[in-house]
C-alpha cells in the first residue's frame, strides 16, 4: 500500500513531539523541586512514562510509515506479547501446551497474515469461527478434562481481545475508502491518538475532579466525572482532528465519542479480570505503565466498532 504523509500527518507528528517535548521539561523541573520522598517516587514515575511515550510513539510511527505490512507485523508483535500476560494469569496445565502453541505461532501469525494480503472475508472470520474451533478440538484430543471449560474460554477469550480485537486496527489500512486512497495511515494515527489520549484525559480528570466511582470493586479509580470529563475532552480533540479522516468534523466527533466509549468499557473489562485474578497490571514490561496489555486494553475494544463503522458506512 502506498502511504502518503502530506501537512496534515506531519502537523499531527510534529504537534504530538511539542507535547511531549513540554512534558519532558516539566518532568526534569519537578525532578530537582521535589523536596520530600513521596514527591520524588511520583516525578520518578511521572518522567518513566513519559520516556515510555517517547519509545511508543517512535516506534508506532516508524511501523506506519513502513506500510501494511510493517504496521502489521508491529501489531502481531503486540498480540504476542500482550496474549502472552494475558494467558500467563492462569497457570497452564500439560495438556495446554499444544494448544497454547498453536495460539501463539500458527494462529496470530495467519490473522495478521490476512491483513497484510488485504483478505477482509478471512479476516474477520477466522479467530471466532475457524480458531474457536480448532482449538476446542486440539484441547479436547490432549484428553484433560479438569476444568476443560475453563482452560478453553480462558483461551478463546484472550485470543479474541488480545488478536482479534486488537488486528482490527492495522486492518484499517485495507479499507477501500472513496476520496481516500493512500491514506489510510493517517485513520489508524487519528484511532490511536484519541484511544490513547481518552485514557490519559479520564486519568487526569479523575485525579482533578474525580469523586463518585462507577464501579468501585472493578476499578476505583475511573470516575463519573473523570469518564464524562476524559470522553468529553477526546471527543472534542478528534473533531478539531477531523482533517486526518474522510470524516466530516461532526462525523469525526461522533466517531470519536463511540471510540472513546468502547475503550472505556476495554479497560473496565480488563480492570475486572486483573481483579479477579489479584494483580495490579498485566506485566511490567513498559515502566511507569504496567504491560503491553495495560497500554492496548481499550484498543482491543475500540478498534473493532471503529473499523466495522468505518467500513459499513465510509468504505466500498
Amino acid at each position: 500500500m502506498h502511504i502518503l504523509v502530506d501537512r496534515d500527518f506531519a502537523c499531527v507528528v510534529t504537534g504530538l513531539a511539542a507535547v511531549l517535548t513540554a512534558a519532558t521539561v516539566v518532568g526534569h523541573t519537578l525532578r530537582y523541586r521535589a523536596a520530600t520522598d513521596e514527591r520524588k517516587g511520583f516525578v520518578a514515575n511521572l518522567n518513566a512514562r513519559i520516556l515510555a511515550w517517547w519509545a511508543m510513539c517512535a516506534i508506532v510511527l516508524g511501523s506506519l510509515l513502513l506500510g501494511t505490512i510493517g504496521t502489521a507485523l508491529l501489531f502481531a508483535l503486540v498480540s504476542f506479547l500482550a496474549l502472552g500476560e494475558f494467558i500467563t494469569l492462569t497457570p497452564a496445565r500439560r495438556a495446554d501446551h499444544r494448544v497454547l502453541l498453536m495460539a501463539f505461532y500458527v494462529t496470530i501469525p495467519i490473522q495478521y497474515s490476512l491483513i497484510a494480503t488485504g483478505w477482509y472475508g478471512m479476516f474477520a472470520i477466522f479467530i471466532p469461527v475457524y480458531g474457536a474451533l480448532c482449538i476446542s478440538a486440539m484441547a479436547a484430543l490432549a484428553g484433560d478434562t479438569a476444568g476443560f471449560t475453563e482452560r478453553t474460554a480462558r483461551i478463546h477469550w484472550g485470543l479474541l481481545i488480545c488478536v482479534y480485537g486488537l488486528s482490527h486496527a492495522p486492518a484499517l489500512l485495507i479499507l477501500d475508502i472513496p476520496g481516500y486512497a493512500g491514506q489510510n495511515v493517517k485513520l489508524l494515527l487519528y484511532l490511536l491518538l484519541i484511544v490513547e489520549l481518552s485514557d490519559v484525559l479520564q486519568y487526569i480528570w479523575g485525579k482533578l475532579r474525580g469523586r463518585r466511582a462507577i464501579a468501585p470493586t472493578v476499578s476505583p479509580s475511573k470516575t463519573v466525572e473523570g469518564f464524562i470529563g476524559g470522553i468529553a475532552t477526546a471527543t472534542l480533540l478528534g473533531c478539531a482532528l477531523w482533517p486526518l479522516t474522510p470524516f466530516t468534523p461532526w462525523q469525526a466527533a461522533l466517531m470519536s465519542l463511540v471510540a472513546t466509549t468502547a475503550g472505556f468499557a476495554g479497560g473496565l473489562v480488563m480492570s475486572a479480570i486483573k481483579r479477579d485474578q489479584g494483580v495490579k497490571d498485566f506485566g511490567t514490561s513498559i515502566a511507569g505503565h504496567g504491560g503491553i496489555l495495560d497500554r492496548v486494553d481499550s484498543l482491543c475494544f475500540a478498534a473493532p466498532v471503529f473499523f466495522h463503522l468505518t467500513r459499513y458506512y465510509f468504505a466500498v
